[in-house]
Parts: structure tokens; C-alpha cells; sequence
């Protein structure tokens, strides 16, 4: 940069500092008068007896003529006519290698209280979804070490997959064994949500160290404020864009997208928007896309998202899983019954389904999965007339060909938690287990 540019530079910085005052508090909604700010950007609230501690907040919408912020963090010790001061900047996490193997807050900040270490670069939370035009389309299957999986749902790199299961079917452990498992170059885990003491667990145990080593993940609890909520969905999304942007292959997982747009709704209500369907305002139904579309490909790399979808009475129907499920590319349902036989993962291949499967996998493939799947189809078609025995056995070779490959069928599907499985094993089983029929 020469002298000229430099000058130009320093006569463009803002010297000023703009300063508002909290005018009052209502449940998550803070309402000041001034400063000048923009819906997104950051402020700092002055508390304190001598305004020396500062609290975060976002401004998220305005009010005649006063702004509203939500924290952060949360908001003892404001009190009337507080400081709020003005950073006219959206709000941004420092990014880069040095990152990996590290446990993070929707801030960025490392949760066990270290420091940040040297050489990240600062990187908005809140950006665009590529240009449709400059999406590459998803070509190669991404293996992700778990046999039901890249046998029968082949994901491609770049695919966009929900996991949608009720309450304890097994989600996390799921995630924990592709995040142990896939060949991605990097894990993004958010943890959006969760109970606190579940967040050490699932790192530890079905993370675990070889897991955490190659993985940064992002923790925002269910006892923190809705912004931090959805900060921590928004802030795990710009780390795995980061390092698609430098060529990578990233496995981003989040658990769960229903949290996010649960949070989501509170900040809606909060100011002032009508609840519509069931409860949920339109800023959510606006978000979701917003937030799912950011993933996937781009000219320099790939984000594989899998997004997990709590459905409330394991209700496939309900406003999220619905939205969600019509803007992925595919989607995995966790069966309840399964889980009760001890089938693991509790996967239900007849009602899941990978969009890009078919593109990605060689034609044999293809037809031995489909061959898989309609023999399980036969049989659980037929499974009361099996059990009670009112099926004779010749009366459909199609039934028999089921009754007799249901076992190796369900020894197919199960696998333990720490069994690690490459796509090229997973697809010789699946052929040895049709032509060997």
C-alpha cells in the first residue's frame, strides 16, 4: 500500500465513539435510545457501579425510535440509563488452523478458559450462501465408516443429509461414529442446544480423543441465551466455510436444527412477531434456508452437512422436520422400534433416503442396493403373517427369498459403536450378500 492509499485509508476511519441508554428490559428485550446502529450489528452494554464490565448484545430490530438488543450473555446488572455503546460490526470469530482440537463457545472463545491462539483470521459469522452458478455438482461419495450407510444411503462430498429420531434413538452416537469414521479432511460439530451435561460425554465418549483431534466443535447449551443459540449454528457454519474456502473436504454436524429454529422462535416473539404455525414465527421459516443453503459445494472445496431433527412424538410431520426435510438432500429417519430390538444404528432404510446416491455409486451398486431393500420391504410387508404363521411356505418366491435373507439382512445393518468400516468393505459385504442369494 503506498502513502497515498494509506491516507486515504486513515481519513475514511470513524474516530467517534456512539453512545445510547437503556430505556427498559423486557424479558430477552433490551430497548435503547440510540445509538446509531444496524439490525445484525454488535453493542456493548456499560454495567456496573463504575460501567466497567461490558455485555454483548445485537441489535435485532428497532422500535419507533429506539433500537432493541438481545444479549448474549445474561443481562444482571443492567440497570436504566446503562451505556450502550456502538461497534457498527456484525459479529466475528477468529478462524484458522491453529483452532483444531478445540472446544469453542458461539463467541469463539474456548470453553475450557485458554487463550486463542496466534495466527487466526477474523471471519463474519453471518454470510451468504454461494451463487447456485458457482456450485459444482456433488460427483464423488464421501465415506463416512459407517456400513448401512455408505452401502445403502451413499452421501456424496457436499451433500446435505437430516437425521430426524424422537428423543434417545441415538443420534449422537451416530454422529460420533462418522465424525470418528469419515474420510473428510475436518469435523465441525455444533452442539446447539444440549444439556450440559451431555456436552463432556459426547465428547469424551463418543467423540473421543481420535475423534476430537481432527474435529473443532462448537458448544451453545440449552441454559444460554437464544442468541447464543443461534450464533453457535450460525458460527460452526462460517469455521466449515473457512476451510472450504482453502480447499478442504469438511464434515459439518449439527445437533439439532430444531433447537436453532426453536431459539429462533423465542427472538421472534420477543419482538413482536405473530406466532403462525404452531407457534413458529416467519422469521424462522426465513432462517432455515438462509442457514442449510450455506453448506455444500463451492469452487474450492465441500461442506457435508448432516443436520440432526428432533421430531416431538416421533412425528415425521411436524413445521420443522417438514421444512428441513424439503430443503436437504436427503434424510436418515432413526426408528424407535428398531432401537427397542437393539438394531444399531437405529437407521430405517425403507423410510430413509440419499437424493444423490444414484449419480455417485457404480450401476451394480445401485441395483444390489435396491435388491437389499426390496427384499426387506417383502418381508416386513409379510411380517405379521410370518410371525403368526398363517404364511405357507412356496406360496411366493419372493417371500421365501425374504424369510430366507431377513437374518444376514439384519446382521448387515447392525454395527458396534467403535467398528470402523471402509465404503469398499461395506460395498463387497453388500455384494457378497445379494449374489451370494
Amino acid at each position: 500500500m503506498n502513502v497515498i492509499d494509506l491516507m486515504h485509508e486513515i481519513d475514511q476511519i470513524d474516530t467517534y465513539k456512539r453512545f445510547g441508554r437503556i430505556k427498559r428490559v423486557v424479558g430477552l428485550m433490551i430497548e435503547s435510545q440510540g445509538p446509531e446502529s444496524s439490525i445484525g450489528d454488535v453493542c456493548y452494554i456499560h454495567v456496573g457501579s463504575k460501567q466497567k464490565r461490558k455485555i454483548l448484545a445485537e441489535v435485532v430490530g428497532f422500535k419507533d425510535e429506539n433500537i432493541i438488543l438481545m444479549p448474549y450473555t445474561t443481562i444482571s446488572d443492567i440497570s436504566p440509563g446503562s451505556l450502550v455503546e456502538a461497534t457498527l460490526k456484525p459479529l466475528e470469530v477468529k478462524v484458522g488452523p491453529g483452532l483444531i482440537g478445540s472446544v469453542v463457545d458461539s463467541l469463539g472463545q474456548p470453553l475450557d478458559g485458554s487463550q486463542l491462539p496466534k495466527g487466526l483470521s477474523p471471519v463474519l459469522t453471518d454470510q451468504q450462501p454461494p451463487n447456485p452458478m458457482s456450485r459444482p455438482p456433488v460427483s464423488e461419495p464421501m465415506e463416512v465408516g459407517v456400513r448401512m450407510i455408505d452401502s445403502l444411503l451413499t452421501v456424496g462430498k457436499g451433500q446435505r443429509v437430516g437425521i430426524f429420531a424422537g428423543s434417545g434413538v441415538g443420534k449422537s452416537t451416530l454422529l460420533g461414529m462418522i465424525a470418528r469414521n469419515t474420510i473428510a479432511d475436518l469435523n465441525v460439530i455444533a452442539l446447539v442446544g444440549e444439556r450440559g451435561r451431555e456436552v463432556r460425554e459426547f465428547i469424551e465418549k463418543d467423540l473421543g480423543p481420535e475423534g476430537l483431534a481432527r474435529s473443532i466443535v462448537v458448544v451453545a447449551t440449552s441454559d444460554q441465551p437464544a442468541l447464543m443459540r443461534i450464533k453457535g449454528a450460525f458460527t460452526a457454519t462460517a469455521i466449515a466455510e473457512y476451510f472450504r474456502d482453502k480447499g478442504l473436504d469438511v464434515m459439518l454436524m449439527m445437533d439439532s436444527v430444531t433447537r436453532v429454529a426453536m431459539a429462533q422462535r423465542e427472538v421472534g416473539l420477543a419482538i413482536g412477531e405473530p406466532p403462525t404455525t404452531k407457534g413458529y414465527t416467519p422469521s424462522v421459516f426465513a432462517q432455515l434456508p438462509k442457514l442449510l443453503e450455506r453448506t455444500g459445494t463451492n469452487m474450492q472445496g465441500s461442506i457435508t452437512a448432516f443436520y440432526t431433527v428432533l421430531v416431538d412424538g416421533d412425528d415425521m410431520n411436524e413445521p420443522i422436520a417438514d421444512t428441513v426435510r424439503g430443503i436437504l438432500d436427503g434424510h436418515f429417519v432413526l426408528d424407535r422400534n428398531l432401537a427397542n430390538k437393539g438394531q444399531y444404528p437405529a437407521v430405517n432404510v425403507l423410510k430413509s433416503i440419499s437424493r444423490i446416491m444414484n449419480n455417485i455409486v457404480p450401476e451394480g451398486h445401485r441395483k444390489s442396493a435396491e435388491k437389499l431393500r426390496n427384499l426387506l420391504s417383502v418381508y416386513m410387508n409379510s411380517e405379521d403373517l410370518i410371525n403368526i404363521g398363517a404364511y405357507k411356505k412356496g406360496s411366493s418366491y419372493e417371500i421365501d427369498e425374504a424369510i430366507r435373507q431377513f437374518p444376514n439382512i439384519i446382521s448387515f445393518l447392525k454395527q458396534e459403536t467403535h467398528e470402523k468400516v471402509s465404503m469398499e468393505e461395506s460395498r463387497q459385504t453388500l455384494y457378497s450378500l445379494i449374489e451370494g442369494d
